[in-house]
């Protein structure tokens, strides 16, 4: 009786997974058969986990009976490999799909969906504003009233004619010089407007007061420091100023008052109890003046004032005089010294021959040059020194 192969049991486990291959590597001649298991890929690493998946263990081929064919002489025949099975999606050795990340929320954290961008409104176009009117220029300054006014003035010394038709208006607050050569006719214009001299012709108004017609009236509002300085010599410097004043109708208080404020600010301490005629020229420049102001006139008509005067004495004096113009009072003044004049003066005429050649404000009557240029050359410029080649041989 022949004997049948064994069969493997039917409820044994690895028997039924594993299928029956021949070998292509066995030895020529011999028909064994293994059976192989599918060697399954190493499993990917988990991208949401830290730990790594443990490899699965490796199946060992085992022999498909119990007992192994005999040898047989005749070779034998390849059986076609069966091919892998495909990699099992369920099994947990399987990598896992890696899970694509959300997409940012672009409006809020509960919106799955970005919001359409709402369109902005059209912006309404502006108002062009109004265009404005054109400014009107500023009405020019109202003229100040003219504090002295000189009208035509004519004047005759013999077959000299000393004016010759002079006409100046003197606006209210300001700083007025006349200038002009030697022998033009300076002195003669203030001396005729201060009251000591009667023109030919002509008008003088202070204030609206005519000089001549009302000489009283006119006098009080009017200061003078004349040429040729006219003092009572034989007074000394208070009794000189005290008189100033009792003769301009001051009472006796108000006098020694003003005579102490005008000793300090003209510096006259050290030679107000001296007499007058002991005063160096300069000290009787500076008592007139003050005996000019004792009053507070309105205008001060002043004949070079600043002549041997030093110039700390001439400092002080033209700040009394700025300080008094800045609070109304009208000053008329004199001087051959056109740099004084050009600086302290706001307002200039320019006599020759008693003719006003040029007057108004002093960067109307110098222009683009200086006043004393100004003055050279309106008064017929200067004249070549000839003829005095003998000065240069010295006498021995």
């Amino acid at each position: 009786m022949s004997s049948l192969p064994e069969t493997p049991p039917e409820d044994d486990p690895q028997a039924s997974q594993i299928a029956a291959v021949e070998s292509p590597k066995e030895n020529a001649g011999s028909e064994a058969k293994t059976v192989a298991t599918p060697r399954p890929k190493r499993a990917p690493r988990s991208t949401t986990g830290g730990t790594r998946s443990a490899p699965a263990t490796k199946a060992k081929a085992t022999p498909a009976g119990s007992s192994a064919e005999a040898p047989s002489d005749t070779p034998a025949k390849r059986t076609p490999a069966k091919p892998r099975a495909p990699r099992a999606s369920g099994e947990a050795t399987a990598a896992k799909p890696r899970t694509p990340r959300a997409p940012r929320a672009t409006a809020s954290a509960d919106a799955t969906t970005a919001k359409p961008r709402t369109t902005r409104a059209p912006r309404a176009p502006r108002a062009k504003a109004p265009a404005k009117a054109k400014a009107k220029p500023a009405p020019p300054p109202e003229p100040k009233p003219t504090a002295l006014a000189i009208r035509g003035l004519y004047k005759r010394f013999g077959g000299t004619v000393a004016l010759d038709g002079v006409s100046i208006d003197v606006p209210e607050g300001s700083f007025y010089g006349i200038v002009g050569p030697n022998g033009a006719g300076k002195t003669t214009t203030l001396s005729i407007v201060s009251g000591l001299l009667r023109p030919d012709s002509g008008q003088v108004i202070v204030h609206d007061v005519d000089v001549w017609k009302q000489p009283e009236r006119a006098k009080r509002m009017i200061g003078v420091l004349p040429d040729r300085l006219r003092l009572f010599d034989r007074l000394t410097g208070a009794q000189l100023l005290y008189y100033a004043g009792t003769l301009r109708g001051l009472d006796g208080s108000t006098v020694t008052s003003r005579v102490k404020d005008l000793v300090e600010a003209f510096g006259l301490e050290a030679a107000v109890g001296r007499l007058v005629a002991d005063y160096s020229a300069g000290m009787a420049k500076k008592i007139a003046l003050a005996a000019a102001l004792i009053h507070s006139p309105r205008v001060l008509v002043l004949d070079e004032p600043f002549e041997s005067v030093d110039p700390v004495s001439a400092a002080n004096i033209t700040e009394i005089l700025q300080k008094y113009v800045a609070a109304g009072g009208t000053v008329v003044l004199s001087s051959h010294s056109m740099d004084l004049i050009q600086r302290i003066c706001d307002r200039v005429a320019i006599i020759v021959a008693g003719v006003v050649l040029d007057s108004g404000t002093a960067d109307e009557v110098r222009g683009a040059k200086t006043l004393e240029e100004r003055f050279v050359e309106l008064a017929g410029g200067r004249k070549a020194a000839e003829g005095l080649e003998w000065l240069h041989s010295f006498s021995e």
